[in-house]
């Protein structure tokens, strides 16, 4: 049973529920403090991600190619089309009107919690550790601060925050589904370079948050998919030449 994402998913929806609610009674210095705060939170999870990396130059090497791919087939774009389409249908029962943020920077703000719900290398990890070994924790832990998140960033977007758990759902279960048979083709510093190349983009998205530096996060979600068959090939092809 995918527990830890049931709970992920419950956290995300309430928060982002409780947050469109009551969000515009707690002040825009609460909010924006406390989301400099969340975004820090998502750097120090990058970095203890990194930590232990085992093949660096793999994960540099994914990252690069990975985020070129994802500029060349625009795929920051297209889920920026898809986050005005998970708009559209709240806009028609919700008035957006009062929300303080113009048309850029709410698309900018949507697509950055989608990333980071959706697409973080504890998300991700964590759903492929709960389908093979049965331990929910890592999910469990990221549903806390994954609750304050939405609540907070509901406040500004609004509901569209709690219809986040639809994709971030069906994304971490098929992973949760996959993972009995991806855990047995990855060896352990395969799966530490994993978590690695997932903690660069959760340092980049916690850039995003606190609106230092706009990373094309989206763009480098194919670094997850490359990151696996790079360390192994790291591993086996090119260490022995060295």
């Amino acid at each position: 049973m995918p527990l830890g994402i049931i709970i992920n998913s419950a956290a995300i929806f309430l928060g982002g529920i409780l947050g469109a609610l009551f969000g515009q009674h707690v002040s825009e210095k609460f909010k924006l403090e406390l989301t400099m705060i969340f975004g820090a939170c998502s750097m120090a999870m990058g970095v203890y991600a990194i930590a232990p990396m085992v093949y660096m130059p793999a994960v540099i090497f994914a990252v690069v190619l990975g985020t070129a791919f994802g500029l060349l087939i625009h795929l920051g774009d297209k889920i920026d089309k898809g986050a005005i389409l998970m708009q559209k249908p709240i806009s028609k029962f919700m008035n957006n009107d009062k929300l303080a943020l113009d048309q850029d920077d709410f698309i900018q703000s949507l697509v950055t919690i989608i990333v980071l719900f959706c697409a973080s290398g504890t998300g991700i990890y964590g759903s492929l550790d709960s389908g093979m070994s049965g331990d929910h924790s890592v999910l469990i832990a990221k549903s806390i601060l994954d609750f304050f998140t939405a609540a907070i960033f509901a406040s500004q977007l609004g509901f569209v925050v709690s219809l986040i758990v639809v994709p971030q759902f069906i994304i971490f279960f098929a992973l949760f589904s996959l993972a009995k048979f991806i855990f047995p083709l990855t060896t352990p510093e395969m799966i530490l370079d994993f978590k690695a190349c997932g903690g660069v983009l959760m340092i980049a998205t916690g850039f995003r948050i606190i609106k230092v530096k706009m990373f094309p996060t989206a763009d480098m979600i194919p670094a997850m998919i490359l990151i696996l068959p790079f360390s192994w090939m790291w591993a086996n092809w090119i260490l022995p030449l060295l």
